[in-house]
C-alpha cells in the first residue's frame, strides 16, 4: 500500500500497484554511496561544532586540539562521518563573516586529515567561500542549510568539486526562523521547496545521486510543524534523494521532553532518531554518537531478528 497526499485533501491509501514503474523506484529503489558510505543502513553523521556560541556545545570543540579529540571519541563510537560547522544556526544568532568562518574551519579540517582522520567530512555552512576552503582543507561534502539559496555560487562550487551536498529546508534565517513561521501544508510545502532546489541542483551540473536532502526539522517549525513533519518522514524518500534528519537536542525536544537544557536532551534526541530510522531515513545528525549507535543497533536486531 502507498499513502497519498495532495493539498486540501484528507490522506488517502492506495494499492502499491496504482504507481508506475517509476514512481515506485522513486519512492524505494536502493540509494548509491554517498560520500563514500553504503546507505544500506542508517548512518551516523558526528556533530562537530567548532564555534563559540552553538546552543548546544558552542566553545566546547573550538580550536584544532579539542576538536580532533572530539572527532576521536565520536569515530571511536561508531560515527560514520563528521559534520563540521564554523557558524551557529540557533535561533537568534548572527552571520558569521566568512573570514572567521574559514578560520574557524579549514584549520581543523587540515589538522583531522593530517592527523589520519579518514572519515567522510561534511562542511556546515551556507557560504560558498567557506566550503571551497573546507573542500581544498580535506573535506568531502557539503552541509548547506539553505539549500543552496543563501550563497548563489555555492552550486557551482559543489559542482566543480564533484561534491555530495545535503540540502536542508529552512524558513527564513537563524536571525528571524522562529519568529513567526508559517506554511499552507507544512509537509507538502517543504516537499516541493526542497524538490526545486534538488531539480536547481541537477541544473547546475549535480546529479541526483550526489544530493541527500533533509526537511529541515526545528529551522523555522513550530513543535506542531516539526511533529507533523516527522509523523511523514517517508514522504521526502519520493523526491528520490537519500534523506538526512537532524533533530539531535532541538528545542522541541525538550519541550515535549521536559529538558530545557539541550545536553540533556539525549534520550529524547534518540527516540526521535529510531523514529526516523523506521521510516527509511539513511543518515542521522546527532551530538550523543554511542548512545545512537548503540540504540540503533539494538533496533536493528529486534526489527531484522538478528544481532549484528
Amino acid at each position: 500500500m502507498v499513502e497519498y497526499l495532495a493539498r486540501g485533501e484528507a490522506p488517502r491509501t492506495l494499492p502499491l500497484d496504482a504507481l508506475t514503474d517509476e514512481e515506485r523506484a522513486r519512492l524505494s529503489a536502493p540509494r548509491p554511496r554517498w560520500a563514500g558510505l553504503g546507505l544500506d543502513r542508517p548512518r551516523i553523521m558526528g556533530i562537530l561544532n567548532v564555534t563559540p556560541d552553538s546552543f548546544s556545545d558552542g566553545g566546547a570543540f573550538d580550536g584544532a586540539d579539542r576538536a580532533q579529540a572530539h572527532a576521536r571519541v565520536m569515530q571511536a563510537d561508531g560515527a560514520a562521518m563528521l559534520d563540521i560547522g564554523g557558524e551557529s544556526t540557533r535561533p537568534g544568532a548572527v552571520t558569521v563573516p566568512v573570514e572567521d568562518e574559514i578560520a574557524r574551519t579549514a584549520p581543523v579540517i587540515a589538522a583531522l586529515r593530517a592527523a589520519g582522520v579518514a572519515l567522510p567530512i561534511s562542511i556546515d555552512t551556507r557560504k560558498a567561500p567557506v566550503a571551497e576552503a573546507a573542500l581544498a582543507a580535506g573535506a568531502t561534502a557539503v552541509n548547506d542549510v539553505s539549500a543552496m539559496h543563501y550563497d548563489p555560487a555555492m552550486a557551482e562550487v559543489v559542482a566543480a568539486r564533484a561534491a555530495p551536498v545535503v540540502l536542508m529546508h529552512t524558513q527564513g534565517g537563524p536571525e528571524t526562523m522562529q519568529d513567526d513561521p508559517r506554511y499552507d501544508d507544512v509537509l507538502l510545502d517543504v516537499h516541493d521547496h526542497l524538490a526545486a532546489q534538488v531539480a536547481a541542483a541537477e541544473v547546475a551540473g549535480i546529479p541526483r545521486d550526489r544530493i541527500m536532502v533533509d526537511p529541515g526539522v526545528g529551522f523555522g517549525k513550530t513543535v506542531a510543524h516539526n511533529l507533523a513533519l516527522l509523523a511523514r518522514l517517508s514522504l521526502f524518500h519520493n523526491l528520490g534523494c537519500a534523506v538526512l534528519l537532524g533533530a539531535s537536542r532541538k528545542g522541541f525536544v525538550g519541550r515535549i521532553g521536559g529538558a530545557a537544557e539541550p545536553r540533556a536532551r539525549m534520550p529524547g534526541s534518540v527516540a526521535v532518531a529510531l523514529a526516523g530510522a523506521a521510516q527509511g531515513v539513511h543518515m542521522l545528525r546527532v551530538h550523543d554518537v554511542a548512545e545512537t549507535v548503540q540504540a540503533l543497533a539494538l533496533w536493528q536486531a529486534v526489527t531484522t531478528g538478528e544481532a549484528p
